[in-house]
């Protein structure tokens, strides 16, 4: 019923009942889901699939979807990590992967503005034919869209220089749950009120659905130049990058990884249990210049020694190529990466205790870190943990086990649980230690204020309401 009436308003090609697409829709790329799918576990796909051409589009299914007091699923390209997708049978999911024309490229203003579903790795291409970045690059670039990126407050490998999503986008165009239209933003500036953009940026699809955005350019830089150092500890090396950002000197890429990682990441260049940290350095060739010699005298002052820079050139050739869930699952292993954040002055705790916390999960093989994004007043972290039980039903709950124990430590460290990736269902739970009580409330003010009727990726975001 749902799908003939949607084919009517937008049309038959745009609308699948296929039991195929339907599966391929059941949910993204969270590990938790692909474990449930490699045992054969039974899971809910949506009513129906439909792939829109445009706003119009847009705008018609979510008409129809509020009238009908029916519930939308947002989905990108599927590369979301946190469980952002988990549509039910009585649900329609809106894949926004027709939605992929670049619709225009501004040189003078340096401007790019996209449809939503936009592969980020074609939006990167489009505008490097003209000399030009969007400075961007999530690991992720090659499978995920632009308008993911807004709904996740993405954050690419670069951010040190270039800053996260929400510093790079210009405007976003959406549609409110009620099938109204809006576009938030208009100048390089405003003062016109609150920063409504931010309803969009990392709501994860449940204030709106994205149709299109503009993003504020670069000219790519004129050279790029390497370095790596070696650090007795972690401590010491986050010293040395607070350093670096301190006095101002911005390389676009600042990696710090502890000794277990460097031994499994970087086996070649391991050097007597040692931390290693790689540095990419870039933009006008003076500027380059002078970089390296402050950073090489920065370092030297601080007694880290320099490493091989082919270190660092390594990781940019191969930084984008990770094993699939499955590969992992079908070696015993359950894994994933929690990325979080601090200040200067908690982080060493974090990384001390959040390993800890890990080591304590069961069948644990696995507990290290790296950082990779870098502030004036902090830094993040990048945990990745491992378990090998014998008994592969018991996967799932040292999965959740093991983020359980590593947000809870970040959280009494002092730290904030949620960098980039969105929170999805796997943060929801724990959203209250980053916003307070407060916060949360008002969160859900919000979504109450834009979505009366929660039409918009319910179960999403928000952690549910406990009865009474």
């Amino acid at each position: 019923m749902i799908t003939a009436q949607l084919a009517d308003l937008i049309g038959d090609e745009q609308v699948s009942a296929d039991a195929e697409v339907l599966a391929a829709h059941r949910f993204d790329r969270w590990c938790l889901k692909h474990w449930q799918d490699w045992l054969g576990e039974a899971m809910d796909a949506p009513a129906c699939v439909v792939r829109p051409r445009n706003s119009a589009d847009v705008q018609s299914v979510v008409r129809f979807a509020a009238e009908n007091n029916v519930s939308i699923v947002p989905w990108g390209l599927g590369s979301g990590v946190c469980g952002g997708i988990e549509p039910r049978p009585d649900q329609i999911l809106v894949d926004m992967k027709a939605m992929n024309q670049v619709l225009s490229i501004d040189e003078d203003n340096l401007l790019l503005t996209v449809q939503a579903g936009v592969n980020g790795l074609v939006a990167e291409e489009a505008v490097a034919e003209l000399g030009l970045t969007i400075g961007h690059w999530p690991q992720s670039i090659g499978i995920s869209s632009v308008g993911g990126w807004i709904s996740t407050r993405a954050s690419g490998q670069f951010s040190t220089a270039y800053g996260n999503i929400e510093d790079i986008v210009y405007a976003i165009e959406m549609v409110l749950p009620d099938g109204e239209l809006v576009t938030l933003g208009k100048a390089p500036r405003a003062a016109a009120g609150p920063d409504l953009r931010h309803l969009a940026l990392g709501a994860e699809g449940t204030h709106g659905v994205i149709t299109s955005v503009t993003l504020s350019l670069r000219r790519q830089p004129e050279m790029r130049r390497f370095s790596a150092w070696y650090c007795a500890d972690m401590a010491l090396g986050f010293r040395a990058q607070r350093e670096i950002v301190q006095q101002d000197w911005r390389p676009p890429v600042m990696r710090q990884y502890d000794a277990s990682e460097v031994n499994r990441l970087f086996p070649d260049y391991m050097q007597d249990e040692q931390c290693l940290i790689l540095l990419v350095h870039e933009g006008p060739t003076s500027r380059v210049a002078a970089e390296i010699l402050a950073v090489e005298s920065i370092m030297a002052g601080m007694g880290l020694n320099p490493a091989d820079a082919a270190a660092a050139e390594g990781w940019m050739s191969h930084r984008n190529t990770v094993p699939e869930w499955r590969d992992l699952l079908e070696q015993g292993l359950i894994a994933d990466t929690i990325e979080v954040s601090g200040t200067w002055s908690q982080i060493d705790a974090i990384y001390c205790d959040v390993i800890a916390a890990l080591k304590t999960v069961h069948d644990c093989v696995n507990a290290s870190a790296h950082s990779s994004h870098v502030y004036r007043s902090g830094i993040n972290l990048y945990f990745t943990f491992a378990c090998m039980p014998k008994d592969a039903s018991v996967m799932g709950d040292r999965y959740l086990e093991s983020w359980d124990r590593a947000l809870t430590a970040t959280a009494e460290a002092g730290g904030g649980i949620a960098h980039h990736h969105g929170s999805g269902r796997l943060r929801r739970d724990y959203l209250h230690h980053d916003l307070g009580e407060n916060g949360l409330g008002l969160l859900r003010k919000i979504k109450q204020a834009i979505d009366p009727h929660a039409i918009l990726n319910p179960g999403n975001l928000l952690p549910p309401i406990e009865a009474d």
